[in-house]
């Protein structure tokens, strides 16, 4: 079943195109992989799935759930069950981990949850996730490592369990240890009841996640869908050879064999 539908998306940013008619299905339940090199528009894709406010859609739908979301504000889609893991996570002294994930549940509830239920439901989700229980009481991302900033975004994850999860580079700036640790925390959290779309440029972190689907972004637009074998693939023949392929010299000049 299609949780997310993304038909002929553009997308400009002052005036420059960044997307050029993005078509994307994200399935309920179901891995996606988006992968494509730098500057080819797979983070502006995942700011625009959220609604930030610095992308002008100029084009295209967004389908979530089956209801038009292309106009709805980001607390709308949290509501809704959309969430973002953010490629570089921002530090927010002063804020504890708790305090900010019991006010970010209310806020997608829109409900407050009693504490003892959160506190039970924040210890259930720190030690799925083989974290130490005093993480919660730090400051957000304030001092934290690299990894321990993007398991502070998959203990967000864990706790506000979305229909949909948008994981935007979360291997981005980890070693080996903290990707395999984050990549374990991903597989611990995901389920039937949850569409994950990993975007990523490199095939790394998809040796720890399995993708069910894999797409490969170039020249603003989806250029090709498959398997897993389709990752594999890339790496063995790179960015360079699909551009060829799909007569896309550069990601700001689409051929018309790359539109058709």
């Amino acid at each position: 079943m299609s949780l997310l539908e993304i038909h002929d998306l553009h997308v400009t940013v002052e005036d420059k195109p960044i997307l050029r008619g993005v078509d994307l299905v994200v399935d309920e339940g179901k891995v996606h992989a988006l992968m494509g090199p730098n500057g080819s528009g797979k983070s502006t894709l995942a700011s625009v799935l959220m609604g930030h406010p610095a992308f002008e859609i100029t084009g295209g739908r967004i389908v979530f759930k089956g209801e038009d979301i292309t106009e709805d504000s980001p607390e709308d889609r949290a509501a809704k069950g959309v969430f973002l893991a953010f490629q570089y996570p921002v530090e927010v002294p002063g804020v504890s981990v708790s305090n900010f994930l019991r006010t970010s549940i209310n806020a997608v509830r829109g409900t407050d949850v009693p504490i003892r239920e959160f506190m039970q439901q924040l210890r259930e989700a720190m030690e799925l996730l083989g974290m130490d229980p005093d993480f919660a009481k730090r400051s957000i991302n304030e001092g934290f490592s690299g990894g321990e900033k993007k398991r502070n975004e998959i203990l967000q994850l864990a706790l506000l369990r979305p229909a949909l999860a948008i994981l935007d580079e979360t291997d981005s700036g980890l070693d080996i240890d903290a990707l395999r640790i984050v990549s374990e925390a991903v597989n611990k959290v995901k389920g039937p009841d949850m569409g994950i779309l990993i975007i990523t440029h490199y095939t790394r972190i998809l040796n720890y996640i399995t993708p069910d689907v894999v797409h490969i972004l170039l020249g603003g637009r989806v250029v090709r869908t498959g398997g897993p074998e389709l990752a594999h693939h890339l790496e063995e023949a790179g960015y360079e050879a699909i551009r060829a392929e799909y007569g896309i010299d550069t990601d700001e000049a689409v051929t018309e064999k790359a539109q058709g």
